[in-house]
């Protein structure tokens, strides 16, 4: 049912590291104008959004604030 692979010669895997290709890839594309305000507009985007989010955070985030007042259930309240 299971049959045993045959090994392979290291021989054969150490010359797979060294073949080289003699065929060159094409040259990647410049990305245009376009393409660059593009990706510029969303990656202030995200860094506007994480600053935003700690400017709104750090707030809440203090411990050397205690709430002015504290909040008690009607049911506290001796009718």
């Amino acid at each position: 049912m299971f049959r045993r692979r045959e090994p392979v010669p290291f021989a054969f895997v150490a010359e797979a590291d060294k073949f080289r290709s003699n065929v060159t890839p094409p040259p990647r594309e410049r990305a245009t104008a376009g393409q660059i305000m593009g990706r510029t507009l969303i990656g202030l985007t995200v860094v506007a959004g994480l600053v935003g989010s700690l400017l709104f955070g750090m707030p809440a985030m203090s411990a050397g604030q205690s709430p002015a007042k504290t909040q008690q259930s009607e049911a506290s309240d001796g009718r």
